[in-house]
């Protein structure tokens, strides 16, 4: 597992992942920076598979968005699904893939992961800049028993439009009113406080370099890197730490079957064990793709990753969707997107 972690690590440093084959046809997607790391394990293996290639570049959310609204990719991804009145105007389509979650991070002389503990409404005051100092009375009193230095709190943020930042300041607004009526929740936000990082690699490296300081990343990078993960009193006020099983139980309260073009965010969720700041990410792509044969080719890309992928996500603590999901997704595919090969999806 650690050579696993170690080795999708390095790939990653370039933000960007790249395999051609002389033969292939070659995909292009940007986005999200939150599922790269599957992303680029799910390509390496197809790469050896198929020799088709995926040239993926990890920009952020908002500029994958940007990407596949100017049709200068064949699929972008985003962390925030768009409403369906968004994709009906842009002429897309979205689906999910996987589903994850944003972890607060942290620097602290003596506290080692999962140490610390806190709730929604002290760590929207914390980004807020009304929580200065470890050993503010707020943050000792939900951590009877640990010793917290008397060291200021230097908060990290996403400065690219980001996908992390939706899930990370919609759970921060449905915990704290004064951070909805103050800041919001978008891809990109105005931060009363903090420094700003590119991407999540951006971000974990400032807190590992940063004392004192708190950050959120998407939990693959949080054990990538060997952070210091916070963990979180939930909505039915049970602390919980960032794993596999608290994401799926987030993920349980999903209501696919019903959700317009999956339209569907995962924070704030009930459960003794579900993890508050979870999402799954999703992929966009033109319902008239201009070209067919290439979106085609992305979506069987896809289509083998809900086959064999499954297991590839669940190594870097990502939830797979569900069988049905996923059936409805395929379906969703020929049902929308004009001019694709149905019949080679099914190869």
């Amino acid at each position: 597992m650690v050579n696993t972690f170690m080795r999708v690590a390095l790939i990653a440093v370039s933000a960007t992942f790249a395999m051609t084959g002389a033969r292939a046809a070659q995909i292009s997607g940007a986005g999200a920076t939150f599922p790269y790391p599957v992303y680029a394990k799910w390509a390496d293996a197809y790469k050896k598979l198929t020799g088709t290639g995926i040239n993926y570049q990890s920009i952020g959310s908002g500029g994958g968005i940007k990407q596949i609204t100017a049709n200068t990719v064949t699929f972008g991804a985003s962390d925030m699904p768009l409403e369906p009145k968004v994709l009906e105007k842009d002429g897309l389509v979205q689906f999910p893939t996987v589903i994850g979650g944003a972890v607060p991070t942290a620097n602290i002389p003596g506290i080692t992961p999962g140490q610390l503990t806190l709730d929604g409404p002290t760590l929207a005051k914390i980004y807020l800049g009304e929580i200065k100092t470890w050993d503010d009375p707020a943050i000792k009193k939900l951590n009877p028993g640990v010793k917290l230095p008397s060291l200021a709190i230097a908060v990290v943020h996403r400065s690219d439009g980001s996908g992390t930042t939706f899930i990370w300041t919609n759970y921060l607004s449905k915990v704290s009113p004064e951070w909805k009526s103050k800041v919001g929740s978008s891809t990109a936000v105005e931060w009363p406080v903090g420094l700003g990082a590119k991407g999540n690699e951006g971000v974990a490296n400032v807190v590992l370099q940063t004392k004192g300081a708190i950050g959120y990343n998407e939990y693959a990078y949080v054990l990538q890197s060997k952070m210091t993960y916070i963990k979180l009193i939930n909505k039915d006020g049970k602390a919980v730490a960032p794993t596999a099983a608290t994401f799926m139980s987030a993920a349980g309260h999903a209501d696919w079957a019903h959700a317009d073009s999956f339209y569907v965010i995962l924070t704030n969720e009930p459960g003794a064990d579900t993890w508050p700041v979870a999402g799954a990410t999703f992929i966009l792509v033109h319902k008239k793709p201009s070209n067919p044969a290439q979106v085609t080719a992305a979506l069987k890309f896809f289509s083998w990753a809900y086959a064999h992928g499954d297991k590839l996500a669940e190594d870097l603590v990502y939830v797979p969707l569900p069988a049905n999901v996923k059936t409805a997704i395929k379906s969703m595919w020929t049902a929308k997107i004009s001019g694709i090969d149905s019949k080679a999806l099914l190869n």
